[in-house]
């Protein structure tokens, strides 16, 4: 992955410059929890931001998050780009994205495989799109335009899905691997996300893992769902991340873990927010199966197996 050149904040200290993203377990920051990271005796890997929550030019949240800079690595994870939308990247978004990167020099920049705007409007959720060459093509496009004006490359997050199109040509996974492999953006598997879908659609998350690109991993993400029931009375998975890691998601890391070695690992949680020791918690429990099976991982061959 190209890095930005090295910056400083306004006070001339060091912002991590060069400095990738830790192996190591890492947590969604919420304003809540800013004193307690700060003096807690556990020092998190590092720390991760929804970039749309810094696009202002000053106030509390940047003099909060200067202070969780100065102290530990920063990723930026981005919610508003709307990859998929048909309507192209948003320029004063994209620049109001280039801007948090600029200030805050994070180890890693990453965005869904979704939409989320069309036209005039704007949709409060991460909307699939169909797997095809004219959305290939497309979201190519705007991945190398963002890439551009960043300066640097992104990752992008596999997403969760409760509907499927008709006219999707490809797989997902296949349909993953050849974004990156054109635009040479790195990829974020949230394997809560291939829980949730492999559920909804009725697939097996094994055989999609198999199938995955995890040479192309950089980031994993990690979250809780919940259980509804659709129109017909079957069981639907909900993306929530409103509670801990499942253990059937938890048994998924530890495979992907032993394939590919350790890598930066997020605990995210953005509804009904714990106390900071229930996260930490959690963050802890991805820290030792990193410990446990990242040093003997088979970086030779990274395939998820059974």
């Amino acid at each position: 992955m190209t890095r930005s050149a090295p910056n400083t904040t306004s006070a001339g200290s060091s912002l991590f410059p060069n400095n990738p993203l830790p192996p190591r377990a890492g947590a969604g920051l919420k304003t809540e929890h800013i004193d307690s990271i700060l003096t807690d005796d556990y020092r998190i890997g590092f720390l991760e931001v929804h970039a749309e929550n810094y696009m202002g030019d000053g106030g509390p949240p940047h003099r909060a998050l200067a202070a969780i800079r100065a102290e530990f690595p920063l990723s930026v994870h981005g919610v508003g780009l709307s990859i998929g939308s048909a309507s192209g990247i948003d320029p004063e978004h994209l620049e109001r994205l280039a801007r948090v990167v600029e200030r805050y020099q994070p180890g890693m920049v990453s965005e869904h495989l979704a939409w989320s705007s069309h036209d005039a409007g704007y949709f409060n959720d991460l909307l699939p799109v169909p797997y095809n060459t004219e959305t290939l093509e497309r979201v190519t496009a705007h991945i190398s335009q963002i890439q551009d004006r960043l300066k640097r490359n992104i990752l992008l997050e596999n997403p969760s899905t409760y509907v499927a199109f008709e006219d999707t040509t490809m797989s997902e996974t296949d349909f993953i691997r050849e974004i990156a492999r054109r635009s040479g953006c790195g990829l974020l598997l949230d394997i809560n996300n291939v829980f949730v879908s492999a559920t909804n659609h009725g697939w097996k998350p094994m055989q999609y893992l198999r199938d995955f690109p995890l040479e192309m991993v950089e980031e994993i993400h990690l979250a809780g769902h919940a259980e509804d029931t659709d129109d017909e009375g079957e069981l639907l998975l909900i993306d929530a991340h409103d509670r801990p890691v499942a253990d059937e998601v938890w048994k998924l890391y530890e495979i992907v873990t032993s394939q590919v070695g350790p890598l930066p690992t997020l605990v995210e949680w953005d509804n009904d927010v714990p106390e900071w020791p229930v996260l930490r918690r959690e963050a802890k429990l991805a820290d030792a199966i990193l410990d446990r099976l990242g040093p003997t991982s088979m970086l030779g061959s990274r395939h998820a197996a059974e």
